[in-house]
């Protein structure tokens, strides 16, 4: 059976859709090929690198994409899900083809302050957030 190809969008490409798009990729690969994109392309957020280090993902070599370039080049994808708040998910062009759109509402670590522990902590509860999130998106799919 094929992949399903799916893109995750977030505001700028650098933290919450490059986890989700890693931990998809790596727990449900078999089935699904992952995507990432931002509204705006960013620069991958350094706490995200290193807290995704610590679960065995290594995504310091990953560069950040625009989903309108994704658009134009007329790629198609069974599931676009926004990791973002709603009022920036809604900003996502709508894709040919695609039969579904969620939204998954995650907290931005780009706004996380504090010293770098605080920031890394708010950061490892982002990860596990979506983490469990791909897992059950993976278990509903299989059913």
């Amino acid at each position: 059976m094929p992949k399903l190809n799916v893109l995750f969008v977030c505001l700028h490409n650098s933290a919450r859709s490059q986890m989700a798009e890693a931990f998809l990729n790596s727990l449900g690969g078999d089935s699904f090929y992952a995507e990432s994109a931002g509204l705006e392309a960013g620069t991958i957020n350094p706490y995200v690198v290193q807290v995704m280090k610590e679960v065995g993902i290594d995504i310091s070599q990953n560069k950040t994409d625009s989903v309108f370039e994704f658009f134009k080049q007329g790629r198609l994808y069974a599931y676009v899900i926004a990791v973002c708040d709603a009022a920036n998910a809604e900003r996502c062009p709508i894709f040919p083809g695609v039969c579904n759109r969620l939204n998954w509402s995650f907290p931005n670590p780009a706004e996380f302050k504090g010293t770098d522990q605080e920031i890394l902590a708010e950061t490892r509860k982002v990860r596990d957030m979506i983490k469990t999130e791909i897992e059950k998106f993976i278990v509903s799919y299989k059913q």
